[in-house]
């Protein structure tokens, strides 16, 4: 009689990088729960030269953690430069993008491709689309994801349901390029669906939905449905992160976006008219080749223009095999400079923003920490004993270190 195989019931995916990359760390971490042997897994992040010294990070301090557990390595990093990574001594696979959804890369029994709710996250990260198509100078991403794909209507339709059933109070649509979605779904006899068509099926389909958040979109790909949803629609969250990437047109011009500053602050402009309430957020890179200190004060001046409140800034980083690595490049310490310096007036928004926030009733999700979100994405500080995953309702009479309480 054989002995039984040990079920690997708990783990251990450690997750950097983007929502895409959570909501993939959450099917892997299924996929790997019925492994007869323990593994633990790196997804990885190339977005910045820094994102992947983090993962290699990772990948030595898990080793350390997990002597005896199999080491495997996926993500962006890891495909991108694979070798790199089969080379370190505390790896013992790597499994790139294109496979690490496939149950046969994890040696595990095959699982459905819908997963409940993570047991790390109160809301459900839920992707539609994968990949880019563009090829903006800076980014090395396309290399990791390749080109995009877009998950049916049915098929998200399907996932979500899945995350309903189990008590999900809040879903986010996440992806690379997220308003890229329907490029490649044309069928011949019509035009091509866009994001906007995706969301309205969705709210259709589930009329009891609380919360419908968007992660990063790309402002010139919304279209006139999506934007009278965002603008519209109370179940849409209002919160809006848009990939601004920088706020001079020289430099977007360089970047090869497809934007001009006009434009993304006109965007911001007429949502704002149309619903007050939305929080805005924005990628924007600090240091960018050939940025002047005009061009900075540019990308400074867009920070307060664009009324960004959820910044995420990036000091620039070359990336072997993009245009922008053999641009001039702008001194590390002058980039890291800048990037300081827009951060810091990042947050000088966020304290005025959340200040007017103050004795505000507003509905706010419960985390699992002790804080929680509201719909604009403000963080809150929940009363002793609120159940994660719960909506409750609050009135903040200060700000306690960055949390409404």
């Amino acid at each position: 009689m054989t002995a039984p195989q040990r079920r690997n019931t708990d783990p251990t995916v450690v997750t950097l990088g983007c929502r895409l990359n959570l909501a993939e760390s959450e099917s892997i971490r299924a996929m790997l729960a019925d492994a007869p042997d323990a593994t633990v897994v790196v997804n990885t992040c190339a977005v910045t030269a820094e994102a992947v010294r983090q993962s290699r990070r990772a990948v030595r301090r898990l080793r350390r953690d997990h002597p005896a557990a199999r080491l495997v390595v996926t993500g962006c990093a890891a495909t991108i430069t694979p070798d790199d990574f089969a080379a370190m001594p505390e790896v013992d696979a790597v499994v790139a993008n294109p496979a690490k959804l496939l149950p046969r890369s994890w040696q595990a029994a095959p699982a459905p491709v819908v997963q409940p709710a993570s047991a790390q996250h109160t809301r459900a990260f839920v992707p539609v689309q994968n990949g880019c198509d563009h090829a903006c100078t800076f980014c090395i991403i396309p290399a990791g994801r390749g080109a995009s794909v877009s998950s049916p209507v049915d098929d998200v339709v399907r996932r979500i349901a899945a995350h309903l059933d189990h008590g999900v109070n809040e879903v986010v649509l996440t992806g690379v390029d997220v308003t890229g979605w329907g490029a490649d779904l044309a069928d011949g006899a019509r035009p091509s669906p866009r994001l906007g068509d995706l969301v309205a099926a969705i709210l259709r389909a589930f009329p009891a939905l609380p919360r419908l958040r968007l992660s990063s979109l790309d402002g010139v790909e919304i279209d006139d449905q999506l934007f009278d949803i965002v603008t519209g629609e109370p179940r849409v969250m209002p919160h809006i992160h848009l990939s601004l990437q920088a706020g001079d047109d020289m430099v977007l011009k360089r970047m090869k976006r497809r934007h001009t500053r006009a434009q993304a602050i006109g965007l911001i402009d007429r949502m704002l008219a149309r619903r007050p309430e939305i929080a805005i957020g924005a990628d924007v890179i600090a240091g960018f080749p050939t940025e002047t200190e005009a061009m900075h004060a540019n990308n400074l001046a867009l920070i307060t223009d664009a009324r960004i409140v959820h910044g995420h800034i990036f000091p620039y980083s070359p990336r072997p095999g993009t245009p922008a690595a053999r641009m001039p490049q702008v001194d590390p310490v002058v980039v890291r400079a800048r990037a300081a310096q827009l951060r810091e007036r990042v947050a000088q928004n966020r304290a005025a923003w959340l200040q007017t926030l103050v004795g505000l009733p507003r509905e706010v999700l419960a985390e699992r920490d002790g804080t929680g979100h509201s719909g604009e994405f403000a963080p809150y500080r929940l009363p002793a004993g609120t159940v994660p995953g719960t909506l409750v309702t609050l009135t903040p009479t200060t700000i306690d270190e960055g949390l409404l309480a």
